[in-house]
């Protein structure tokens, strides 16, 4: 089955939250936590690899916390998918070619044209079109 992992979908509520705050305002990772019901350990993980991207900035301090510092618009699905979860593929061999049975095998093109299609999808839809 493909699905959306729960990195990427606490990644869009995250982002989603930071998109709804006031303009000048900060929101700290244990608050979205506790907001939404996500594992804050994860959330920091997850808001620091964000921060690494630059697509939300990290102020640190007692009043600190995350805002959005890249245009959603900006973002393509498919960049922020693979920045998450690393290469967007529904099987291994679409990134990685080194499957024993990849000679002989007689889905891959199939797949491939699957996958393709999936991947043009989601290079057409921003993150603006999910989290607003």
């Amino acid at each position: 089955m493909l699905k959306i992992t729960r990195k990427v979908e606490y990644a869009l509520i995250a982002l989603r939250h930071l998109q709804q705050i006031e303009q000048g305002h900060l929101a700290s990772a244990k608050l979205m936590a506790s907001s939404y019901g996500i594992p804050q350990e994860l959330l920091a993980k997850i808001m620091q690899k964000l921060a690494k991207e630059k697509i939300v900035q990290a102020i640190k301090g007692p009043k600190g916390g995350y805002k959005l510092c890249k245009d959603p618009n900006s973002i393509n699905m498919t960049k922020f998918f693979e920045i998450m979860e690393g290469p967007m593929g529904i099987m291994d061999c679409y990134f990685d070619s080194n499957c024993e049975q990849l000679k002989g095998c007689t889905i891959r093109e199939p797949i491939n044209r699957i996958n393709n299609s999936i991947r043009s999808m989601f290079d057409n839809m921003t993150l603006a079109d999910i989290t607003f």
